[in-house]
């Protein structure tokens, strides 16, 4: 093993041992290892409390148990490893669960007072439906449960900093998340199965004290018609239930951390504090959940001078949610989330430094109620309406000409936006009861509404370009700017069933219709999908599917005749116009929703006890996508058009392993995504480019051929716990281009250095007199391996193809305290 892996590892030891022998130690000297955890299960009914025995009990955490209760209705566990763990009752219909965490020495009692199942709350109750649809075709959803979600190694502490886990997801080169070889643009994003994106944008904009969430989705093939408006994947973000027993608090991230430059501390690099309550207000009725985060990062560009290097975000979170069971078959959850943000240097990197960049402001709320109504054992109609805000600004941080030179670029920015958009959802869905014809049934029909509505304004400043003598070579000039408002209706109905034909062979056939006042259409998606057991154990299964979907517009794309026009302008050697053409933006063919099918099949087995893997292949084609282009004829326009296609394959193989309290992760993925490189919101979006040349076909910016991805949960002595994630990849495609910015030759045909980072998490529980606490740290490129994020892509520079801006080693601490 050579010096430079040898280094990391030498760090990461000492830091073990100093953690090993640190004061913190307080309750770690010696003594057992475990704890005691005694439940008692009851019931309250018209004759009072009555004790529960036979009730089946399971106990998740680092170790999993099960077991029943005696005739007294209680159940020991008597050697149980300090943790943070789940207990789930049922008995005949009722049911109860409760988060405990149980420390070394320590005897925790927990009482469980059972409830009819549908009352627990809005997770509980969608579970109901999760569990008839464990053998449906929605194979490829993944999920990534609490504890990963609160312990993993996560740089940006976001819950959507963690949907790379999941094989197919990637942060591309632009640092935006993207699933299954889709833009994040033409994804769905949900909380709590709420919409969650920007309408101006398509983008997700709605951001989470992370302490909330319970767990995030993926499902890459959403063959269930209530999924809708997209052309990609859904990522489902659900939030925690309020303690419906007794209050919890935690605080963490109270030390700001230091921001060093050339081993001097030079102010503050981040401080992230966050605190959330959750408790009842009036037990088994209401309870509520309160968290709040700060949040003040710099993200340095470290190709760039020491103190000019820093990007900086400041942000205010806050999320407040009410839980409530109403009767003993309704229940309702309202939330409010607020979420401003602040960006200073936005777009910064080696090319642009931080005059060059724009400051970009965020504001923005939302409210959101869901109302459940069980109307019968396997039947609820499920209400919910939220009202979202998105407001936006971007101005320069600099003053001054734009002007794009051969090594960096000087001036102000050339954008200024002003944007407003809001909208607000109804949905009502109906789950009716199991019906027996052929077999059984379990059907499911839905209605949703959405209104947005979008303002803006955008200013274009003037823009040079200078060649490599440093003279001026080219003009790009705008129109005065103009406002644009406009409003959205769309309306979408859908209708499913899931159909158990056999004990080992289902199916789900799904239709969703949706129309959309912009485009003024309506379209209707079919769906199905099935889900064979082919061995009587049902431990090899068979499943697939395929599907129509129908994309959103977003709001901005319909503004695009309101948006300034262009002059483009070629200057000789004295600085003067030598020509100049003059681009009229213009919606070619008018506006139509972008459209995709997709097929999947997928065949998994458990090969061992707690050895499954699973083999999949997943194919989607996207036609009639929106794509912006120069061009010519009599005369010149700037077209918007549904002329662009995107094409994905992807074979996948992953496998997860459990032993003992272990977990392993492992997956390889093989992929191509392809198509029209000019999209819209490269353009016109949060961080437009100046120069749009002709579109082209290739390799998408966040292609990755081969990637390798494995991370997992272990247990070590001393009550440690590790937290490995390994990402290995292609690097991202990019293109050639001249002093002009024009492209040579094919584009995205040349690769950044392939992409190898190993992140890790250490966490050790700890007990300062009755204080619970969770202390560690993170290395984030542990072997601190050469992951660039900009390249010089201008061949007359003569630093052409170098790569710059490396991802150094960086190391994070972190301390919880809960009560």
């Amino acid at each position: 093993m050579n010096a430079f892996y040898r280094q990391p590892i030498h760090i990461l030891w000492t830091l073990l041992v100093l953690f090993l022998l640190s004061p913190c130690r307080i309750t770690a000297e010696t003594g057992a290892t475990f704890g005691r955890l005694e439940c008692a299960v009851f019931v309250v009914d018209s004759q009072g409390k009555s004790v529960v025995a036979g009730a089946a009990i399971l106990l998740s955490g680092p170790t999993e148990i099960e077991g029943k209760t005696n005739t007294q209705g209680k159940y020991v566990f008597p050697q149980v490893p300090p943790g943070t763990y789940t207990i789930n009752i049922q008995f005949k219909g009722l049911e109860d669960s409760q988060s405990v965490i149980v420390g070394a020495d320590d005897v925790t009692q927990v009482a469980f007072d059972l409830k009819p199942a549908v009352i627990k709350s809005s997770l509980t109750v969608s579970a109901t439906e999760q569990q008839i649809q464990e053998m449906s075709s929605e194979q490829t959803t993944q999920t990534i449960p609490e504890k990963i979600v609160k312990d993993a190694p996560n740089a940006n502490e976001r819950a959507e900093s963690l949907l790379p886990l999941i094989p197919g997801v990637v942060r591309g080169p632009d640092g935006r998340i993207n699933m299954k070889g889709a833009r994040d643009t033409q994804n769905g994003a949900l909380v709590n199965s709420a919409n969650a994106t920007d309408p101006a944008t398509g983008s997700p904009g709605l951001d989470l004290p992370i302490d909330v969430v319970e767990s995030v989705q993926v499902i890459s093939n959403p063959y269930d018609p209530q999924y809708g408006r997209l052309t990609g994947a859904v990522s489902s973000i659900d939030t925690k239930t309020s303690n419906y027993e007794k209050f919890h608090f935690s605080i963490q991230n109270i030390m700001p951390r230091m921001r060093v430059r050339d081993g001097t501390i030079l102010g503050i690099g981040g401080s992230t504090p966050r605190m959330t309550l959750t408790g009842p207000l009036i037990r088994n009725r209401i309870a509520f959940t309160q968290s709040i985060e700060y949040r003040f990062i710099r993200t340095p560009v470290n190709s760039l001078p020491a103190l000019e290097r820093d990007t900086t975000h400041e942000g205010f979170n806050s999320y407040t949610q009410l839980d409530m069971n109403l009767t003993p078959n309704q229940t309702a959850t309202v939330s409010l989330a607020l979420y401003p943000q602040k960006l200073k240097f936005a777009g910064l990197n080696t090319f642009t430094p931080q005059p060059s960049t724009s400051d970009y402001h965020q504001r923005g709320y939302q409210v959101y109620a869901q109302h459940r109504y069980a109307t019968g054992e396997d039947s609820m109609l499920t209400s919910q309406i939220s009202y979202k805000t998105f407001d936006a600004d971007i101005t320069p941080m600099g003053s001054g000409p734009y002007r794009l030179l051969l090594e960096s670029t000087e001036g102000g920015f050339f954008n200024l936006q002003a944007r407003r958009s809001s909208r607000v959802d109804w949905q009502e869905t109906y789950q009716g009861p199991v019906r027996h014809f052929w077999g059984t049934h379990q059907w499911k029909v839905g209605l949703n509404y959405a209104h947005s509505s979008y303002d803006s304004r955008q200013t274009f400043l003037p823009v040079e370009i200078d060649g490599v003598s440093g003279l001026p070579i080219e003009r790009i000039s705008f129109a005065a700017p103009d406002a644009s408002s406009i409003d959205q209706n769309e309306v979408s109905w859908f209708g499913s069933d899931h159909w158990t034909l056999l004990p080992r062979l289902t199916f789900d056939f799904g239709l969703r219709v949706d129309r959309d006042s912009v485009t003024d259409s309506i379209h209707p998606a079919p769906r199905g999908g099935f889900h064979l057991a082919l061995t009587r154990d049902g431990r090899t299964v068979l499943k697939g599917g395929a599907g129509a979907f129908y994309d959103r517009v977003p709001l901005m794309i319909a503004s695009f005749p309101a948006l300034p026009n262009r002059t483009v302008s070629l200057l000789d050697a004295t600085g003067q116009v030598a020509s100049s053409t003059f681009y009229q933006n213009e919606i070619v063919g008018g506006l139509h929703n972008p459209r995709s099918t997709s097929w999947n099949v997928a065949l998994s087995r458990e090969v061992l006890h707690n050895l499954t893997v699973e083999a999949g292949y997943d194919w989607r084609r996207t036609p009639d996508d929106f794509s912006v282009s120069p061009v010519c004829a009599a005369s010149c326009i700037l077209a918007l058009a549904n002329r662009g296609e995107q094409s994905y394959r992807e074979f996948q193989i992953r496998g997860r392993y459990q032993f003992r309290e272990h977990t392993l992760n492992a997956s390889y993925v093989r992929s191509k995504a392809y198509g029209d490189l000019n999209d819209f919101f490269q353009f016109y979006g949060n961080s437009p480019k100046a120069v749009v040349q002709p579109d082209g076909r290739g390799r998408l910016p966040y292609d990755a051929p081969n990637r390798v991805l494995a991370w997992g949960e272990f247990q070590l002595p001393w009550k440690f716990k590790i937290l490995p994630v390994a990402d290995v990849h292609t690097g991202f495609p990019y293109s050639v281009q001249d002093i002009y910015r024009e492209y040579v030759g094919p584009r995205n045909t040349m690769r950044y250095p392939r992409f190898s980072s190993v992140d890790l998490q250490v966490l050790r529980p700890l007990k300062i007199k009755r204080v619970r606490a969770r202390a560690g740290f993170s290395v984030f490129n542990l072997f601190d391996h050469f992951d660039p994020r900009d390249v010089q892509t201008i061949q007359e520079s003569p630093r052409f193809g170098q790569f710059f801006n490396d991802a150094w080693r960086e190391y994070r601490g972190k301390l919880v305290f809960e009560f």
